[in-house]
């Protein structure tokens, strides 16, 4: 389960950034993950319910935003929704494509008091 690595990697940001700010409390953490991340949310909420406490996160509110696949054809540079890593381009049907969004895995934004 590699969500809990994951999650512990998250707090200590959360941590490290809060200390640099002097605060002691993180009201908010928002966190980007995308489709083809490999994040499995189940087991990513339950690996977060048990590791935030007693830390800043206890208590925060965890907004997660999914981020939808996007993918640029490496035949005819078409881009496009992609929800499988081998789907085929709309355009040509070619299925050489480069996923360009969705791989995403990061702490966007923390509001802190």
């Amino acid at each position: 389960m590699h969500e809990l690595s994951i999650v512990m990697s998250i707090i200590d940001i959360a941590q490290k950034e809060s200390s640099k700010a002097n605060a002691t409390v993180i009201d908010e953490i928002e966190i980007d993950i995308g489709d083809f991340s490999t994040v499995e949310m189940d087991a990513f909420d339950f690996a977060w319910q048990q590791a935030v406490k007693e830390t800043v996160l206890e208590n925060a509110v965890k907004k997660i935003n999914r981020i939808k696949g996007k993918a640029r054809c490496l035949h005819c540079d078409a881009v496009f929704q992609v929800e499988n890593l081998y789907d085929a381009c709309p355009v040509c049907r070619e299925h050489s494509i480069d996923i360009i969004e969705g791989k995403e895995l990061r702490v966007k934004s923390l509001i802190v008091s």
